[in-house]
């Protein structure tokens, strides 16, 4: 089995969050970028298939030489080989089509590809690729087995977790509990250093449009003042809730 994990490269959660040229950039200076989580999970239940089953794992990114650490992190961490898109990951569908470019010239069997990147929330790449390739697609999924060409996936849904029953190829969007935090690997300084040696070929993008352009960037606006209400004022406290928050 031949699997592609796509890598996102996003802010940690940690970092302050600017931007710069009237608010249409965003400002990276000061940020520590990480694999986005939803993709790290994915990794890592690749592992678990190159580990028990001998598949082979691939990891892929859309973004210029500052995400080339990222993706040693993600050799590092158990990888076989990674491919860059020497390109800008403009928009989301601009996005899956180089992605999908990718799985199309490498002979993938599964993609995983995180739910969405904690960045801009887009939620919509893994679909997309899927579509563009005509592959199958679970998308929230929170468990994965493959059995030959026979995969078992569970998924998030309204209310609960359903299990479906699909086939190779296929596309993911995995998220937390696609393996459990305890199990998320942290490179070893014998994967460091093998990783300088694995292969991280850079490829130019293929000529398509955006179908989006950002215009401008607005932070959340700052929290409001609070009120502190003694304990034994209910009355008070109901008053303000109903007359000014309008939550009753």
């Amino acid at each position: 089995m031949k699997i592609l994990v796509c890598i996102s490269n996003v802010p940690d959660t940690t970092s302050k969050i600017n931007f710069t040229e009237g608010d249409t950039k965003f400002d990276t200076n000061g940020v520590q970028f990480v694999i986005n989580p939803n993709d790290e999970f994915g990794l890592t239940r690749a592992m678990w298939f190159k580990e028990k089953q001998g598949a082979t794992v691939h990891v892929a990114n859309v973004g210029g030489t500052a995400t080339e650490p990222t993706i040693r992190k993600a050799l590092a961490i158990g990888a076989d080989e990674a491919i860059r898109v020497n390109a800008e990951p403009i928009d989301g569908f601009y996005v899956a089509q180089q992605l999908a470019e990718v799985v199309k010239n490498g002979g993938y069997d599964l993609v995983i590809a995180g739910r969405e990147s904690l960045d801009y929330n887009g939620g919509m790449v893994p679909g997309m690729i899927a579509t563009l390739l005509d592959m199958n697609f679970v998308n929230t999924c929170t468990g994965l087995e493959v059995d030959g060409d026979t995969v078992t996936a569970t998924r998030e849904i309204d209310g609960g977790k359903e299990k479906i029953s699909t086939s190779l190829p296929l596309v993911i969007g995995g998220q937390k509990g696609l393996v459990q935090e305890s199990d998320l690997r942290i490179p070893n300084m014998r994967g460091i250093m093998m990783a300088r040696k694995k292969a991280l070929t850079v490829i130019e993008p293929i000529a398509v449009t955006a179908a989006t352009t950002d215009v401008s960037f607005d932070k959340p606006a700052a929290k409001g003042a609070v009120k502190l209400i003694d304990a034994d004022n209910i009355d008070e406290l109901i008053n303000l809730l109903h007359n000014e928050a309008k939550a009753i």
